[in-house]
């Protein structure tokens, strides 16, 4: 098995302008450094202007680096072979309006490399996967903006691609959508297929990715798994049956910022607090139900993060 991550780069630059006319050019990305690991799912988020798309023009060979370098599956990016290997989807994407969803496919599999006899089968399972069976023969400008979305995704996994790159994939799609795109890239993972993922929505991306790396003006601020980028707050809920008129009492001083629910409530607590909240509530014959640490969800965070970059590079 093959131990190279799917993804490599280091100390990746894009500089536009350096040089024209004296000027000494925008730097689009700094000096960015990061691994993804084959069968992973990582998120690449940042604000608009971050250098997101920047790199992922780099790493598919559509925009040459100033300095650094990438390798996609062990392979310089720009390598012609390496790249049979990657489905894209780009955001915004445009695609024939005058075929159908199953012509599209055909097409699109045919340039990736996909022989005739290979592509009758393929065809109809990426179709089912996807959601767009029975809009396979509709002209593409037919489709909404969640159907068009879903048909790009099929052409990003056509040929069986070891790497995925998505840019916003569900742009455009409601929930139930959303939902479906989640368990595709659960599936091409279970395969062993790496995806890497450019999305604002950040909620999916703390549902759907393994990893993410956050961007803030072309550099890369922070970088880990989900459950690193999101701490505990000290918060707890608890959930208790019944609710006894007096918790307030029960409690004391304990903790702070007391609030109340139907079910229960919530407190600021320290590791020694949560256990003296705990005895006391048991000491009252309190059956409790449940205890829930609240954490900062991946927005929160991304907030954090993104206004610490910006008044660094500031400064």
């Amino acid at each position: 098995m093959n131990s190279s991550p799917a993804i490599s780069v280091r100390e990746l630059s894009k500089v536009y302008g350096r040089g024209l006319f004296g000027a000494e050019g925008v730097t689009a990305v700094d000096r960015v450094t990061l691994e993804v690991a084959r069968g992973q799912v990582f998120g690449l988020l940042g604000p608009n202007g971050a250098g997101k798309t920047t790199l992922v023009k780099m790493l598919l060979g559509l925009a040459r680096s100033t300095s650094g370098a990438a390798q996609l599956l062990g392979q310089p990016v720009g390598d012609p072979a390496v790249r049979r290997k990657v489905g894209y989807l780009p955001e915004g994407h445009r695609l024939p309006p005058y075929l159908t969803g199953v012509q599209m496919l055909e097409l699109f599999g045919q340039m990736c490399g996909c022989e005739r006899e290979q592509l009758r089968k393929r065809v109809p399972e990426i179709l089912e996967q996807v959601g767009m069976r029975d809009a396979a023969k509709r002209k593409i400008r037919e489709y909404s903006k969640g159907m068009t979305q879903r048909i790009g995704l099929a052409q990003a996994m056509i040929h069986e691609p070891d790497v995925i790159i998505l840019d916003e994939p569900t742009d455009g799609v409601d929930p139930v959508g959303r939902a479906a795109v989640r368990q595709i890239v659960q599936g091409l993972k279970e395969r062993g297929a790496t995806v890497f993922i450019n999305s604002h929505l950040l909620a999916e991306v703390e549902l759907i990715c393994d990893r993410v790396v956050i961007m803030v003006k072309g550099k890369v601020v922070r970088e880990g798994a989900i459950d690193e980028l999101t701490p505990r707050t000290g918060r707890y809920r608890f959930e208790l049956h019944p609710v006894p008129p007096n918790l307030r009492v029960i409690l004391g001083d304990l903790g702070a910022g007391f609030e109340a629910h139907a079910s229960g409530f919530e407190l600021q607590l320290s590791d020694a607090e949560l256990d003296q909240c705990i005895d006391k509530l048991r000491a009252a014959g309190v059956s409790i139900r449940g205890v829930l640490a609240r954490r900062l969800n991946l927005e929160q965070a991304f907030i954090q993060l993104v206004k610490a970059g910006q008044q660094g590079a500031a400064s």
